[in-house]
């Protein structure tokens, strides 16, 4: 009877692909296909409980006890079958809503499917509780007190559940390899249900990516933590007070100038000189620039340099706060007049111009606004 029961469910859940679907709406697929698959594992517990109760039938002699136990289990299926069908014959009717689904439908598919599980898992208790009937009697075992006792009972149920060792010849299959044999033992109960946790976890997962589209893909995440970390970065340096760049560059003091002097004579001299006297690059002591003179201006050429002039940038070498000692340092050797000076290069500049230039450009912005 078990087997027409589940091969019904499984022909009511065809139906119920053909009256729900349409198109290709790959919820609607992903359901009608988890319907039938569990309906094939419904019809394979069945036949499997079939052959066991008969086992049993034949070793006890409570046969009318075990009779009426099957048929409660063949009535609680036909009530659980009848009212599924009723249901997917409601949601026959109704207007789509849920991802190209009426929301009783969807429902209904849920409750279909939320049925066969819960069938499923009577159908395996109910195997598993003829099966521990038919295995042969256990022998008593010495009893072991306190913890001994309790570690023992805790390893069997969670850890290996393990056939015990007076008990393995009874459990050796007929498997036989260059005299290796197989013992019919269970899965560690914790691998097992960790494993039914992964597929419960693939189930949401797949719902909440490719059918629901509710998560993020791995490029949305990585485009959502960059702007996340552009923001705390931007928090960061609004509040950081010894934040330097090349609009608040600061003088250095007597122990910055001596660290920077230090620098100058081992990385800038090659082309400046050790005196600022200029050599390969532009003489640093007169009043003449080729990117303009003030602190700040000074800053941004020994941070960014100028490659198409020989100008290397030193923003991967030196910190924010060193390139502003350093550009401190080159302010200190204006007017030094070092021996053997290079003729001037660039535009005559001076503080005072500087200043002018700013303040026009100041008052242009003020009239576009």
């Amino acid at each position: 009877m078990l087997p027409v029961i589940t091969t019904a469910m499984a022909q009511d859940a065809t139906a119920t692909e053909k009256t729900t679907t349409s198109g290709y709406n790959m919820l609607a697929i992903l359901l009608v296909v988890m319907t039938v698959v569990l309906a094939f594992v419904l019809w394979g517990l069945g036949q499997v409980l079939i052959v066991l109760s008969r086992q049993l039938l034949e070793k006890s002699k409570a046969g009318t006890k075990i009779i009426t136990t099957v048929l409660v289990l063949l009535l609680a299926f036909s009530a659980s079958n009848a009212s599924a069908q009723d249901a997917v014959k409601e949601a026959a009717t109704v207007v789509p809503n849920y991802g190209g689904l009426s929301s009783t439908t969807f429902y209904m598919f849920v409750t279909v499917i939320v049925t066969e599980v819960l069938a499923i898992l009577f159908l395996a208790f109910s195997i598993r509780r003829v099966y521990i009937e038919l295995l042969p009697e256990k022998k008593t075992v010495a009893k072991t007190a306190g913890l001994k006792k309790w570690w023992a009972n805790l390893d069997k149920k969670i850890f290996t559940k393990a056939i015990p060792v007076e008990q393995e010849a009874d459990f050796v299959l007929d498997h036989d390899y260059d005299g290796i044999k197989e013992l019919d033992n269970a899965l560690p109960p914790w691998w097992k249900y960790g494993f039914y946790i992964t597929v419960v976890v693939a189930f949401i997962y797949l719902l909440n990516f490719h059918v629901l589209g509710n998560g993020k893909n791995p490029t949305q995440e990585y485009i959502a933590e960059m702007e996340a970390a552009r923001i705390q970065k931007e928090i960061f340096e609004a509040a950081n007070k010894d934040k330097i760049d090349e609009n608040n560059v600061p003088m250095a003091n007597a122990a910055g100038l001596a660290n920077a002097k230090e620098i100058f004579t081992t990385k800038c001299w090659p082309c400046h000189g050790k005196l600022g006297e200029g050599g390969a690059g532009p003489n640093l002591t007169d009043d003449y620039w080729l990117h303009k003179g003030s602190l700040n201006d000074i800053f941004h050429s020994i941070k960014n340099g100028y490659p198409d002039k020989g100008m290397q940038s030193w923003a991967n070498d030196f910190t924010p706060k060193e390139i502003s000692f350093l550009a401190s340092y080159v302010k200190t050797l204006h007017g030094s007049n070092p021996p053997n000076a290079k003729a001037p290069q660039g535009e005559l500049f001076t503080e005072a111009v500087a200043d002018t230039i700013k303040t026009i450009v100041k008052d242009t912005a003020v009239i576009k606004k």
